[in-house]
């Protein structure tokens, strides 16, 4: 039996659709026969339903996966306060403690054959005063595949976000376009750029553009996403 796969999802910025990509991946590792489960080590913005704290984002992540993972393994940090997660933790004198998140998934893999791990916010934001969502991903050591929310702007902070991510000695899996702003002007144009810049400097695939979807549906979002050939990548790079 092979081994279990694992990923990092990133984003360009927060509120680009990084949640619903992940979840569209979790639905096409599924079509293919595999044992998926969702792992969202901190998340900002709970609510308490039946006596028992939910997050919205947590929550979609759970419906995509075939595997459901205790509550405080697949969520080890959930908070109350929807701000960002160093601030939010203080309010709540919680302490980020990046060895948890790493035993989590450890756990995770032990569950499933494959675990999607999705980051907070951007690839750099700010965990305690010395760490970041970076140093989780390095300490996880797992190849990233980078969300661009598609609007003015994106070609920078994509370009931004896939220096960083090599600068911490990680492998860029590739990257998922994800049409957040319907009437967004020279899309293609955008795409390509990017495209272009990420296949030269880092060797990053584009996998998969994901048209603006209303409602939103991680079934057919998967349908656009080359999930055959992130597996291959996975699988080589756990070599």
């Amino acid at each position: 039996m092979s081994a279990p796969l694992s990923l990092f999802v990133t984003g360009t910025d927060t509120e680009i659709g990084k949640t619903f990509v992940s979840a569209a991946l979790l639905r096409g590792f599924v079509r293919e026969g595999l044992q998926a489960a969702a792992l969202k080590p901190i998340a900002a913005g709970a609510f308490e339903s039946n006596g028992v704290l939910h997050n919205e984002d947590a929550d979609r992540l759970d419906a995509a996966s075939s595997v459901l993972l205790p509550p405080a393994i697949r969520t080890p940090y959930l908070l109350k306060e929807p701000a960002a997660p160093h601030i939010a933790a203080a309010l709540e004198n919680v302490t980020f403690d990046i060895a948890r998140i790493v035993d989590c998934h450890a756990q995770a893999l032990t569950r499933a054959d494959i675990v999607v791990v999705e980051g907070v916010g951007g690839f750099r934001v700010p965990l305690t005063a010395t760490q970041d969502t970076a140093d989780l991903a390095v300490a996880l050591k797992l190849p990233v595949v980078l969300v661009v929310g598609m609007r003015l702007g994106c070609i920078s902070h994509a370009l931004l976000t896939a220096e960083a991510i090599a600068a911490r000695g990680l492998t860029l899996a590739g990257w998922i376009a994800n049409r957040v702003v319907p009437d967004m002007t020279f899309p293609d144009e955008n795409i390509a750029s990017i495209r272009e810049h990420l296949a030269r400097e880092y060797d990053a695939p584009l996998l998969g553009i994901v048209p603006h979807l209303n409602p939103a549906s991680p079934e057919r979002a998967a349908d656009q996403l080359d999930i055959d050939r992130l597996l291959q990548t996975l699988r080589h790079a756990q070599r």
